[in-house]
């Protein structure tokens, strides 16, 4: 469990805000005595944050002891220097230009984000990237219009010089983004770790409906671990946390690998893990990885945008029908089930204009797919999924965004034939000791590996039906091993 201390010059600077026993002065940090396996937060509210001021060295002792500081050395380096930060900018340039083209606003106006929250709905996007990239209690910014938009200059900000409107949003944004800090000790029973789950209220199709979160919560608590619902917005909490379960579908050009990517820095104990998302978010990098380790699955090529030939080459070598696929594809999109040349040139275009490189497969026809559940090397659970009448795929998405699914059937893993286990288990030893779920379809009475999912369906009534709710302490109890064996 971390623990959160705010550092000010003098006692006398808290005094507009709520008293806390987690504020102390910089000599008394400069005293503190933490053992190495603490986990300690940081923020760093000193007034000057200048070189070799009392602000630069409470962030450069913090980092030295091994705390999570905000605002990082490397920031007051950044920040207190132009040709620096601007390197970090290019890519918000042309949308700040999109963002203000039709709004009647002065050539040049400045203003302040907390914790990366700012009040005008317009700038929360730029206010939450300037904090990923620049993480520090209050920055203020300048936007000025010379024919294009631009962020002419960076400040941060001492919470000595606001107003008293605006220590309100500070205190507010402070509250958002540590709540320890605000909550009485009495407002929840004393628990060994904090883990955090990251959830997405927006997503249409989301790995876990909100009764498995819940559910996650409560097996959490009955462990002694303090179970957040954490979103998109929360990335720089994270140190805050034991560990980081993703409970949002997963992508690499997405927030959810750059949470991953920040928890494992922070050294929480992630699922999905940064390699696990990289190396099952790919179908082109899997049938490598099931090819190089004798994985069984469904003949599979790969097909080169520029070597348009190869499409007649996979009709030779695999026949038709065929199924052809984008490499990040997930709950059945970006991919189609082609049954003449015709057709198949059709529908490889526009896989094609997502992906230099796409993947043609042998079709299997199956009633259902397996899907099994492995943590930690080990079978969980196992479902059977059926195919949406009259279609070859377990989802259908119809061009109204509305979605249906076929039929399912949970079952104990012992009673899963040994072929499919056998590999679902071969599939996903190369690829860690994470959270998947294998799709396998069986034929002949062998396990033909579609693919493995590296945040696998939870979901209240399906996966959840053999186990109840022994499958959600099952993985809180995996997460509680992994801390403590850290």
């Amino acid at each position: 469990m971390s623990k959160v201390l705010i550092v000010v010059d003098n006692p006398e600077d808290w005094e507009p805000y709520h008293p806390s026993d987690q504020v102390i002065t910089f000599e008394q940090y400069l005293r503190l005595k933490t053992t190495p396996d603490q986990k300690v937060r940081v923020i760093n509210l000193c007034r000057d944050y200048g070189y070799l001021s009392e602000g630069y060295y409470c962030s450069l002792l913090s980092e030295a002891r091994g705390h999570h500081v905000i605002p990082p050395i490397k920031v007051l380096t950044d920040v207190s220097s132009p040709l620096l930060y601007q390197l970090n900018l290019n890519e918000v340039f042309s949308a700040l230009d999109k963002l203000f083209k039709k709004k009647a606003i002065p050539s040049e106006f400045v203003v302040k984000s907390y914790f990366g929250q700012v009040s005008e709905a317009s700038l929360k996007p730029l206010a939450r990237f300037l904090f990923e990239r620049f993480p520090c209690p209050i920055l203020e910014l300048t936007l000025r219009n010379n024919g294009s938009w631009e962020i002419a200059d960076l400040r941060l900000v001492s919470h000595r010089s606001l107003s008293e409107q605006e220590e309100d949003a500070f205190s507010e944004a402070l509250d958002n983004f540590s709540r320890e800090v605000w909550r009485p000790k009495k407002a929840r029973k004393s628990s060994r770790y904090d883990l955090a789950i990251l959830a997405n209220p927006n997503e249409q199709m989301p790995p876990s409906n909100p009764a498995a979160l819940k559910k996650f919560v409560h097996a959490g608590k009955n462990l002694g671990v303090n179970v957040d619902i954490i979103g998109p917005d929360d990335l720089m909490r994270l140190p805050n946390y034991d560990a980081l379960f993703i409970r949002e579908t997963t992508s690499i050009e997405h927030h959810t690998y750059r949470f991953a990517l920040k928890g494992e820095s922070a050294g929480l104990v992630v699922i999905d893990d940064p390699t696990s998302i990289l190396r099952c978010t790919n179908k082109i990098y899997l049938a490598n990885l099931f090819e190089a380790n004798n994985v069984p699955t469904p003949k599979t090529l790969i097909i080169h945008r520029d070597k348009t030939a190869q499409l007649d080459s996979a009709i030779e070598e695999l026949g038709l029908p065929m199924v052809i696929k984008i490499p990040d594809g997930s709950f059945s999109r970006g991919m189609a089930k082609v049954n003449t040349r015709e057709e198949l040139y059709e529908k490889a275009t526009p896989l094609f204009e997502k992906s230099s490189l796409i993947l043609a497969q042998e079709f299997l026809y199956t009633d259902f797919d397996w899907r099994i559940g492995i943590l930690n090397n080990k079978p969980l659970y196992a479902c059977r999924y059926f195919m949406v009448k009259n279609h070859w795929q377990i989802y259908r998405h119809n061009d109204n965004e509305k979605s249906s699914s076929g039929g399912f059937e949970t079952l104990p893993t012992f009673e899963v034939p040994r072929a499919i286990l056998q590999a679902a288990l071969k599939a996903t030893k190369p690829i860690g000791d994470g959270f998947y779920g294998v799709d396998i379809k069986e034929s002949g009475g062998k396990g033909y590996v579609i693919e493995v999912n590296d945040n696998p369906s939870i979901e209240t009534a399906v996966e959840d039906r053999y186990l109840g709710n022994e499958l959600y302490s099952i993985i809180m109890q995996e997460f509680v091993r992994r801390i403590e064996e850290r």
